[in-house]
């Protein structure tokens, strides 16, 4: 048996290959959109693509099953669980609890594990020509290494009112129905590791097993007691944000994702077509180099979203492709990079582009707004936002401040005032970067904090040890909210 993981650094997303060496059949579960990867794998070891198959409607991506379908002819399976509400919009086979697929020599059971989503299947994995067992657990969102699958995200991204309660009793439901029936050896590879916002302390190794997971994972003791309310509070606590871009990535795979087929290759722009495009308003210039960069000059209007991690989250966070209709140019160093960012940003629904461009050269740019953490303290009237996690905020944050996340201030504006300066920042600049741009282009002018959360850190410190003070006793100093006005 073959059983391949292809792990996604970008979204912390992992797919799998699972296939028979004696037939040359395999099964594809959880695709990801850009799909040669998958083509290139089964062609090295001689095998063709038989079925794809997920987990459950995924919220933090785009699903690649109807891709991958399309490009192999293999046939495509999803969950028929979790009622009418949660039934997929397109011709697929349906797959309820105990549902089997065979491939070849193996056999790829459904179970049904409802919690993170009501219609979410796990898939118990038996090698037939070695065992007659499950030895391995394709878990999705129901079990990750060292935590479970969150149950409030219908809440956040799909409309729901209160679902979180009933998610969360049912994941302690599907843990004693299917995981803890499992003997101890089975191998479990879940769907998303450390970095995903799917769960809130997801581990960063591959896969663990049934017995670990038993032993050491937070929920188990909660399971040996059959404390059910424990378990319940403590697994809806401290969720991360939920990115607004999720409830789109939910609606899309639910319906089916457009199927894009072979991909023209990516035209390469001069900087006069460039900037016709851009002045007609015909196209979106998007700015992909790292952040100091973009801050130092880019086009007016220009997005950033930076080739040097998340790019496709970031992607997200800076644009809704069902608001924003035109294609993108891209600043990428060759098309081979143009053409990676591409490949980044179809995961998450961003499919049109006009082509990409290599210099800036002569083309008329502008630097970013910025203010020191020392003189932001000296200005009146300013308006703080802390773009960071809810966690990194309640560890520390510019006094005064108002935090609206990353990946949901493009969605909340209305919540920014009309009348006093914007100030940003993040933990280092990354994030910041991206929703400034994402927010100048909109039309509401902010000012970013150089060198963010840790750029005024590191200026209390310094300013607290010109003045003899330890970090303790400027922390009982009286705080006053930071502000700032005019041009900075």
């Amino acid at each position: 048996m073959l059983l391949e993981r292809f792990y996604d650094d970008d979204l912390a997303q992992a797919s799998y290959v699972i296939g028979c060496q004696a037939t040359g059949e395999a099964i594809v579960v959880d695709a990801r959109r850009d799909v040669q990867i998958y083509l290139d794998a089964v062609a090295k070891h001689g095998m063709r693509i038989v079925a794809v198959t997920e987990t459950h409607i995924h919220a933090d991506y785009l699903s690649g099953t109807r891709e991958l379908a399309g490009a192999t002819g293999a046939a495509i399976h999803v969950s028929g669980e979790g009622g009418p509400d949660w039934q997929y919009g397109f011709d697929a086979n349906l797959l309820r609890d105990g549902d089997v697929l065979t491939v070849g020599n193996i056999r790829v059971q459904a179970r049904h594990t409802p919690g993170h989503t009501p219609e979410h299947l796990a898939f118990l994995v038996t090698d037939g020509a070695f065992a007659d067992e499950p030895g391995y657990m394709l878990s999705g969102d129901f079990v990750f290494v060292g935590d479970l699958g969150r149950p409030d995200l219908l809440d956040e991204a799909a409309g729901g009112k209160n679902t979180r309660f009933q998610g969360a009793q049912d994941l302690f439901d599907s843990l004693r129905r299917v995981l803890l029936e499992l003997p101890d050896h089975v191998q479990i590879h879940p769907a998303h590791g450390a970095g995903s916002a799917c769960g809130k302390a997801l581990g960063a190794i591959a896969s663990t097993t049934v017995g670990y997971e038993r032993l050491h994972a937070w929920w188990g003791p909660y399971l040996a007691a059959d404390d059910r309310d424990g378990f319940v509070a403590e697994l809806l606590d401290g969720q991360p944000d939920a990115h607004a871009y999720f409830a789109r990535m939910k609606r899309e795979n639910r319906d089916g994702p457009a199927v894009l087929g072979t991909l023209p290759a990516l035209r390469e722009l001069g900087p006069a077509e460039t900037l016709t495009l851009i002045s007609a308003d015909e196209a979106v210039f998007v700015d992909t180099r790292e952040p100091d960069s973009v801050r130092a000059g880019t086009l007016p209007g220009a997005l950033a979203i930076p080739a040097v991690g998340k790019t496709a989250m970031w992607g997200a966070w800076a644009l809704d492709p069902e608001r924003e209709k035109r294609p993108l140019i891209l600043l990428a160093r060759d098309e081979a990079q143009a053409e990676g960012i591409r490949a980044h940003l179809i995961r998450v629904g961003i499919d049109a582009y006009a082509g990409y461009l290599t210099d800036l050269g002569s083309l008329p740019t502008v630097s970013s707004a910025s203010v020191t953490p020392q003189a932001v303290s000296e200005l009146d009237d300013v308006f703080v936002v802390d773009v960071r996690e809810a966690s990194e905020y309640a560890a520390g944050h510019v006094p005064g401040a108002t935090r609206i996340g990353a990946g949901r201030i493009l969605w909340e504006t209305d919540r920014l005032p009309t009348d006093r300066t914007i100030v940003t920042y993040c933990q280092s600049g990354a994030r910041n970067i991206v929703v400034s741009q994402a927010l100048r282009r909109a039309g509401i002018p902010v000012v970013e904090l150089a060198g963010s959360y840790a750029g005024w850190v590191d200026a209390q410190a310094s300013a607290g040890a010109r003045r003899g003070l330890t970090p303790r006793s400027q922390n009982r100093r009286k705080r006053r909210r930071y502000v700032c006005t005019g041009d900075v």
